[in-house]
C-alpha cells in the first residue's frame, strides 16, 4: 500500500487546467519520403495506397518529378491510361538533366504505348494535329 499513496498524490497534482491539448495538425512528409512509401506500396501491388502517397508527394512539391513517375506507374496498373499518359508527360517535362535517361526511356516507351492504345480505342489523342489523322474515305 505504500506505493499506491505516492502514485495517488502524483495524480492529484495534475489538474485538468494543467493538461495541454497536444494534438497537432497533420504535416505531410517531404515529397521524397512520400514517394519512397508509395514505391513500397507499389512493389506490394497496393495500388490505391501507393496512389495516395504519390498524390501527397506532388501536393507537397509539384516540381518533384519522381512523384509524377509514381503516379504514371499506378495509373497504368489501374488501367487509367489517359491519366497515366498525363503523369508520364509531366515527369518527362520536369526532368532536370539526363542523369535519369534510362528511366526516361522507359517512360517514353510507356507514353508511346499508351498513345497507341488510346488512339486505337477512341481515335486520335487530345491535342494531336488534324493532319495526323488518316484521311476519311469518300462515300
Amino acid at each position: 500500500m505504500g506505493v499506491v499513496a505516492p502514485l495517488a498524490r502524483a495524480q492529484e497534482k495534475v489538474s485538468p487546467s494543467d493538461a495541454t491539448d497536444e494534438t497537432k495538425p497533420y504535416v505531410s512528409p517531404p515529397a521524397w519520403k512520400s514517394v519512397e512509401i508509395g514505391n513500397f506500396y507499389l512493389r506490394r501491388k497496393r495500388y490505391r495506397a501507393a496512389l495516395s502517397r504519390y498524390k501527397e508527394a506532388i501536393a507537397t512539391d509539384p516540381y518533384y518529378a519522381q512523384g509524377y513517375l509514381g503516379l504514371g506507374k499506378v495509373y497504368d496498373k489501374l488501367g487509367l491510361k489517359q491519366k497515366a499518359l498525363e503523369a508520364y508527360r509531366k515527369y518527362l517535362d520536369l526532368l532536370p538533366s539526363t542523369k535519369e535517361a534510362e528511366q526516361a526511356k522507359d517512360v517514353q516507351n510507356a507514353v508511346a504505348r499508351l498513345e497507341r492504345q488510346l488512339k486505337s480505342s477512341k481515335g486520335p489523342p487530345p491535342g494531336s494535329s488534324p493532319s495526323a489523322a488518316p484521311p476519311s474515305s469518300p462515300q
